[in-house]
Parts: structure tokens; C-alpha cells; sequence
């Protein structure tokens, strides 16, 4: 038998592996269960020989530590899971979390920029200097699709089909999907590809599609605080950009212009159309504020 750190460890390997999760993915999880385990270890107790009570002990204990109801579920989901990975490998019988129900979340709504507010923070970055063309060209790519900030800067030059109008993208779980460009990040591309994009090389070579500064890869938290200083300059609230809010606007204002759901769970690349629906939500809540607003009996 595996010592409970082993046991972990292979499960951690397996989320990789055999369920094609993230690597963000599995840090959480190694996270949690790493709690987990110290938690099993004074109360003296292995992951194997666990009880329902000693589950219900560990989650009062995150519930006592004041952890937010996001934080105590996604801790609960990593135990769970690593429970049905013991019973598949035969360590244990059964799941002490089997009669542990999951806490009910509220969803939140996702937070979306207007179009208006979109349309300045495109016409921030000034177009006239290799960076600022560069960054106007990204803005452009990530709002006409809905790509994630990694997915945006893993982007390599054979990703992008100009003539067809779309980029191919690998996302969570390893899934690859196409998604449209649209006319006006095809044209500022082309405009980034033929000016800014040979200067920022300097002579070299890149497979890399958006270079940084030093012609290496953009990283994620690089392209987050380029995009809060044109928020700046676009008089937007820089604590309303997150890393999803225009992946949030593309699906909201493209469901409020009449696309099909499924189609926008497609470009998004959700394996669930749940995780879609909640963009019906955002579209609903507007309507009612607008009616509200303009109806003499709102």
C-alpha cells in the first residue's frame, strides 16, 4: 500500500494523463489535498481508513477558516475526486464523501464591458508605434473571439488562417476548435503582421504570433497589466477588467445580436452548454433593467 503523499501524487499525475485536465487545474488540487492531508495527519487518521465524519470534520474546519462557499466547493470537488480515483485503483471500497452533498452556489452573473466601453478601449492603444499596433491587434483578436488570455498569447503564426478568417486554438482538456476572426481584427492583424511585428523580431525568427518586447512569448499577466493601462486611458474602471471580461462581452453582445447558443458554446469551447447558459442570464437581467428603465409602467 502507498503512503497517503503517494497516493496524492498519483492522483495528481492521473488528472493530467488519463483526464487531459489543466496544469492550473492541477495545482488547485494539489492545493487542496495537500490541506487535506494535513488536516487527515492530526487528526490522525489516513485517506484510506477515512470516515464520512472525518470529511465533515475537514470541511468544518475550511468553514471555520473562513473560506469563501467557491473556495470550500472547489476543495470538497478535489477530495471527491480523489476518492473515485482510489476506488477505480482498488485502495479503497468506497467514497466516505458519498453521502457529503455539495453546497449550493449562487451563480454570478459574469461582468461584460458595453459596447460602447469596447469600442473605446479598441481605440486606446496608439496604432502609429510597433507596440501600440501590436496591442491594438490583440484587443482586436481576443474581443472577435473570445479566446482566453492563454490561448490568446499561445497563438503561433500557423494557428492563423487570414485568407479563411479564423485561428485554430487549443483549450481546456486539450481540445482544439476554430474560431472566427471577423473583418476588422483580419485587418489590424494584417497591419501588425506587415509592420510592427518585423521590427519587434529585430532580424530573428518566432513561431510566436504576438512577440513581447524582447520577441518572446507574451505572458499572460504581461498582457493583463498592458490591457489595464488601456482601460486607463479608456476611462473604464480598471477593477472591472478581469482576465475573462471581454471573453465575457464577445458571448454576451454576440447572444444579444441573436447568435445561436450553441454556437457561442462552440467558439468558447465549453464541453457544457451550462457553462454557456449563464450568458442567457446576463443577456435576461439586461433586458429587464432596460424595460424597466423605458417602460412607462417598468
Amino acid at each position: 500500500m502507498k503512503d497517503d503523499a503517494s497516493l496524492v501524487s498519483a492522483f495528481l499525475d492521473h488528472v493530467i494523463v488519463e483526464k487531459g485536465l489543466s496544469l492550473n487545474t492541477r495545482l488547485s488540487y494539489e492545493r487542496d489535498l495537500a490541506r487535506f492531508l494535513r488536516y487527515m495527519d492530526g487528526a490522525g487518521a489516513g485517506v484510506t481508513g477515512a470516515s464520512p465524519d472525518d470529511i465533515r470534520g475537514y470541511l468544518k474546519r475550511l468553514h471555520d477558516d473562513g473560506l469563501s462557499v467557491r473556495s470550500y466547493t472547489r476543495a470538497l470537488v478535489a477530495v471527491r475526486g480523489f476518492y473515485k480515483f482510489l476506488i477505480k485503483r482498488k485502495y479503497v471500497d468506497s467514497s466516505p464523501c458519498a453521502v457529503i452533498d455539495m453546497p449550493r452556489m449562487q451563480k454570478r452573473l459574469p461582468e461584460f464591458l458595453s459596447i460602447s466601453d469596447v469600442d473605446r478601449l479598441l481605440d486606446a492603444p496608439k496604432s502609429d508605434t510597433p507596440m501600440g499596433l501590436r496591442d491594438k491587434a490583440m484587443i482586436e483578436v481576443l474581443y472577435a473571439t473570445g479566446l482566453r488570455v492563454s490561448e490568446l498569447v499561445g497563438l503561433k503564426l500557423n494557428d492563423l488562417n487570414m485568407q479563411a478568417g479564423y485561428v485554430t486554438t487549443v483549450g481546456k482538456g486539450s481540445k482544439e476548435r476554430l474560431v472566427p476572426v471577423g473583418d476588422s481584427a483580419i485587418v489590424w492583424l494584417k497591419r501588425y503582421m506587415e509592420t510592427s511585428r518585423p521590427l519587434l523580431l529585430r532580424g530573428r525568427t518566432s513561431a510566436v504570433l504576438f512577440l513581447s518586447n524582447r520577441a518572446n512569448r507574451m505572458s499572460r499577466q504581461n498582457f493583463w497589466v498592458i490591457i489595464k493601462r488601456y482601460a486607463l486611458i479608456a476611462g473604464i474602471d480598471r477593477a472591472r477588467i478581469k482576465p475573462h471580461t471581454l471573453r465575457h462581452s464577445f458571448a454576451t453582445h454576440l447572444l444579444e445580436g441573436g447568435a445561436d447558443l450553441r454556437m457561442v458554446q462552440a467558439m468558447l469551447g465549453h464541453a457544457d452548454i451550462s457553462s454557456t447558459q449563464i450568458y442567457t442570464h446576463v443577456t435576461t437581467e439586461r433586458l429587464k433593467k432596460l424595460h424597466k428603465k423605458a417602460h412607462p409602467r417598468g
